[in-house]
């Protein structure tokens, strides 16, 4: 999957074993992979359906051909609802890759018969990522003390 700047492409397996035995691979930005990508490998990893077409990815800049972070959807779906999680490494921060990614990867899940929300929540102490999920076109729809909730849905569920 390809936006204008950006390559979505699911992990290779020996990545995932790369990141979890701290190894170094030349194609990844300096500061790949963050906690969050750690995670996410440990997630596959305990996972291994979470490569599947509607699975975990990693974002990889086209002008520079690194891995950057990390995106992907919590497949399967749970009565057609589906969460999606993101993060980039703090060098390629603030340029709009994050948003740019969730776009492209909401509007795929949303291709999917078995999906009609793509939902995320995220901490109110993370503002900017209140900001990615809202330049991504997901909207805010509840809040408690601490967690702010995003979803977006198909236009038109009689259309599928």
């Amino acid at each position: 999957m390809t936006t204008d700047r950006l390559v979505l492409r699911p992990w290779p397996a020996d990545e995932v074993t790369a990141v979890l035995d701290a190894v170094r691979l030349p194609h990844w930005a300096e500061d790949f992979p963050a906690d969050e990508g750690r995670v996410i490998a440990g997630f596959i990893a305990d996972r291994p359906d979470a490569l599947g077409p509607y699975g975990q990815r990693q974002i990889i800049e086209r002008a520079s051909g690194l891995v950057i972070g990390a995106i992907g959807l919590f497949w399967p779906p749970s009565e057609g609802t589906l969460e999606i999680g993101y993060g980039i490494v703090a060098s390629r921060r603030r340029r709009g890759y994050a948003p740019e990614a969730t776009r492209a990867l909401v509007e795929f899940a949303l291709s999917s018969p078995d999906v009609h929300t793509v939902y995320a929540d995220v901490e109110l102490s993370n503002p900017a990522s209140v900001r990615v999920l809202e330049k991504a076109g997901l909207h805010r729809w509840s809040e408690d003390a601490t967690t702010a909730r995003f979803r977006t849905t198909t236009p038109d569920l009689s259309q599928r």
